[in-house]
């Protein structure tokens, strides 16, 4: 049996400048994120490097990780959840980001 959570996924796609994006993202949307996303209990920012597919259209993936879903869906319905997903949005230049609300069954395998 595996550890049980909730989430939220945001799959970036390929910007349009990567260099622009990766500066407006560390230094403007996850400090956004940081303060505003209340409940949050762990955030996992992923950049896509490769896929054995060859080039792949996603680029970033944010896992924003909460306690239960009525902690998610409050954070998410929150007018400083939405702002951070409109900021989101805004940054994304290669298109809008995915957003998926997840749940999530983890093993670990030492």
């Amino acid at each position: 049996m595996g550890t049980y959570g909730v989430k939220v996924v945001a799959i970036y796609p390929r910007p349009k400048d990567e260099e622009a994006f990766e500066k407006v993202y560390k230094d403007e949307h996850l400090p956004l994120a940081e303060a505003k996303l209340k409940g949050v209990t762990r955030l996992v920012a992923t950049k896509v490097v490769g896929s054995p597919q060859g080039k792949v259209s996603a680029y970033r993936l944010a896992e924003i990780y909460f306690s239960n879903m009525d902690d998610l869906n409050k954070c998410i319905q929150s007018p400083e959840g939405q702002e951070v997903v409109a900021h989101a949005t805004k940054i994304s230049t290669g298109g809008p980001p995915i957003v998926l609300i997840c749940e999530e069954e983890s093993f670990v395998y030492w």
